[in-house]
């Protein structure tokens, strides 16, 4: 049996201006960058749970180039997940399970908290909005060519979605209200990135 076979969509925002330069692996813009990842499970299981319509999210500090890792990183997990649930999800995005989660987590040097909050993710024709609780509010649309055919970005050195192409978007607002962590923010027209995803380890 597979760790985790996943599938579903992934919102994410940060500092940087648009589209991130992390993507490419040049540093960020203001040589930090504040940021969340969302994802939500349209359909899968993690070692035999089903997960399928849970979302889990990542706020993170960034301290430099991203592929030189250090992220202060807080999890969050969809508050409709069981234990049995939620700990399926912590053990594949923290990295216990290998794969391309595995790549992603060995960026983390050190996980802040765990929570569980409830997580609204919407995404309906090209536009999303995310909201986690009281920590998490951002609203973003894609970059379109002239035809509204939205812009694409693949083949990059990083990606939190890796082996899928991601939408560059820009978030018209992207607020965090995270003091516990020292993670308080506000930006506005920013970058953004939608896109979706399939993972197997």
């Amino acid at each position: 049996m597979a760790n985790y076979q996943l599938e579903g969509s992934l919102l994410e925002a940060c500092s940087c201006g648009a589209p991130c330069p992390c993507w490419i692996g040049e540093d960020p813009d203001g040589s930090t960058c504040d940021a969340f990842i969302c994802y939500r499970v349209d359909k899968g299981n993690v070692r035999g749970v089903d997960v399928s319509g849970l979302c889990i999210a990542g706020i993170a500090h960034i301290p430099g180039n991203i592929l030189k890792g250090n992220w202060k990183l807080a999890l969050y997990v969809d508050d409709r997940a069981t234990p049995q649930q939620k700990d399926a999800l912590v053990d594949a995005w923290a990295g216990k399970l290998g794969g391309p989660l595995g790549d992603l987590a060995q960026l983390v040097g050190e996980v802040l908290g765990v929570y569980s909050a409830p997580i609204d993710f919407r995404l309906e024709q090209g536009k999303g909005t995310l909201k986690i609780g009281t920590v998490v509010d951002a609203e973003m649309a894609p970059y379109t060519d002239k035809n509204g055919v939205p812009t694409t970005i693949r083949d990059t050195i990083f990606s939190t979605i890796p082996g899928s192409p991601a939408y560059v978007a820009k978030a018209s607002h992207h607020k965090v209200n995270l003091p516990q962590h020292g993670m308080t923010w506000a930006f506005y027209g920013r970058n953004a990135i939608q896109g979706n995803f399939q993972f197997t380890a």
